[in-house]
């Protein structure tokens, strides 16, 4: 699957958004759904975290090589 650049590069940012919303949600749900929404909550969060932060880096490593390889 293809998706535009904007829309790849705010993924990471939407599922960090849902997971803050479903854990503000959390609070206000039932019994029943509490937990489900916390878990899911804290779940898009990490993955959202986890996803900005292996792009972050493979753009420095990339960045970093690139540097090293104009300097020869």
């Amino acid at each position: 699957m293809w998706l535009s650049r904007p829309v790849y590069e705010f993924l990471p940012y939407a599922y960090m958004l849902a997971g803050a919303l479903l854990l503000g949600g959390a609070s206000y749900a039932g019994a029943a759904w509490h937990t489900l929404l916390l878990m899911l909550g804290v779940a898009l969060l990490v993955f959202g975290a986890v996803l900005w932060l292996k792009r972050r880096d493979y753009r420095r490593s990339q960045s970093e090589y690139n540097s090293k390889s104009l300097d020869d």
